[in-house]
């Protein structure tokens, strides 16, 4: 069996790095260095003027990192990959690197937090002109892709609403006006959609979450062609967005269980969403893979290997003051689910996106996205799902206590 027909779950276990003859680690050693032996000033000359090197100085690259941005590509279906210190320095990276002044960039109108601050406060700062549009709505960003259009930025499932972006229509759009589609694949994962087989040209993941999936590592990638990474490295290089080499180390580490973790996420996310949808405490559950969400037909063709373990709730209550106060109560009652920031790793964690996630946007922006005060986001561990469901059905039955 060659290494072309095997399967992600061994490839994953075999990433394709050269073995000398004899007792070479099978597990890659850290390189931790910041900088490398040049035997000659003619090789020392030809390594510094080359595209993203391994061994030359460590902002440049690493063979850590270089081991990591193969194997996400791998998994993304890319040609290339820029692994950065973090998923918001993937995107910024993806985005500055492609814009200028008097460009014209179309987003979402939900986005990550910090993503939603670039988008509206930064780039408008350097001459660079935002729309926003409702990510549901095809039409709107016919009407909004224009000739001054450089880019088009989306995220799907979206953080923490789960709505769907059509991928395969966004970019066609953009292509249309001579755009390019950059589209942030953090929620989904590669093992669920693949964006680039969609038409997207760039993609941005941030690694902290499923591909490490241990909660352990800050780190970020962009991927897709060599001729759409080559810039975005560059940009990386200059700004000093390092992955360093014992994160990629673990980031690594954890890529090896990477498969086998996206089943159970994928399996036990189902399972606690449509134990909430049940729920007489919960008035909303926001899950692609559940026949009641508004998109569930696009998540089907589009996430074809599974709808992941992300998913948002909304509590029962009659003012925006109540629902606020017993999602908090919640927080506070929950014992298998963790409260805490970010997503994609082993245990259960369970947020409050308005005043946990989003604090830095206004009420209006927050309204805007269908953010509410009874609003709590769960990404669905390794945990037994009954255990997950038991947790939240303790909490959600104590929530006037």
């Amino acid at each position: 069996m060659t290494q072309d027909t095997t399967r992600i779950d061994t490839r994953l276990q075999h990433p394709g790095v050269g073995r000398t003859i004899g007792g070479d680690p099978v597990s890659p050693p850290v390189y931790q260095t910041s900088t490398y032996f040049l035997p000659t000033p003619e090789l020392g000359a030809e390594i510094a003027a080359s595209w993203h090197p391994q061994r030359f100085y460590t902002r440049y690259g690493s063979p850590n990192v270089a081991l990591v941005e193969g194997m996400a590509a791998e998994l993304e279906g890319a040609e290339s990959a820029v692994a950065v210190g973090s998923g918001m320095a993937a995107i910024a990276a993806a985005i500055l690197s492609n814009v200028r002044a008097g460009d014209h960039v179309v987003a979402q109108t939900a986005h990550y937090t910090a993503a939603l601050t670039l988008l509206t406060e930064w780039l408008p700062r350097q001459g660079v002109e935002v729309t926003q549009v409702d990510q549901t709505d095809i039409e709107a960003f016919r009407r909004a892709i224009g000739p001054k259009t450089r880019l088009v930025y989306t995220e799907t499932p979206t953080n923490p609403t789960m709505a769907l972006t059509n991928l395969a229509a966004v970019s066609a759009l953009a292509h249309a006006q001579g755009a390019i589609a950059i589209t942030d694949n953090t929620f989904a994962s590669s093992f669920n959609q693949r964006p680039l087989a969609l038409g997207v040209d760039l993609v941005v993941q941030s690694a902290t979450k499923y591909l490490n999936g241990h909660s352990d590592v800050t780190a970020g990638l962009v991927l897709g062609s060599r001729e759409r990474i080559e810039p975005i490295w560059d940009y990386a290089r200059v700004h000093g967005a390092v992955l360093h080499p014992m994160e990629a180390w673990l980031l690594g580490r954890g890529l090896k269980t990477y498969a086998v973790r996206l089943r159970q996420h994928n399996q036990s996310g189902a399972l606690v969403a449509e134990a909430l949808s049940k729920m007489r405490s919960v008035a909303k559950v926001h899950y692609p893979g559940l026949a009641s969400h508004p998109q569930h037909e696009l998540a089907r063709r589009q996430m074809p290997g599974g709808f992941g373990g992300m998913l948002s709730f909304e509590v029962e209550g009659t003012t925006a003051q109540e629902r606020f106060k017993r999602a908090q109560a919640v927080l506070r009652t929950v014992r298998v689910c963790i409260s805490a920031a970010s997503l994609g790793g082993t245990e259960t964690l369970i947020t409050h996106p308005a005043s946990m996630i989003f604090s830095h946007q206004s009420a209006d922006q927050l309204s805007a996205v269908g953010i509410e005060p009874g609003l709590l986001r769960l990404s669905v561990g390794l945990e037994h799902h009954q255990d997950i469901v038991d947790d939240l059905t303790f909490a959600l039955s104590n929530v006037d206590r």
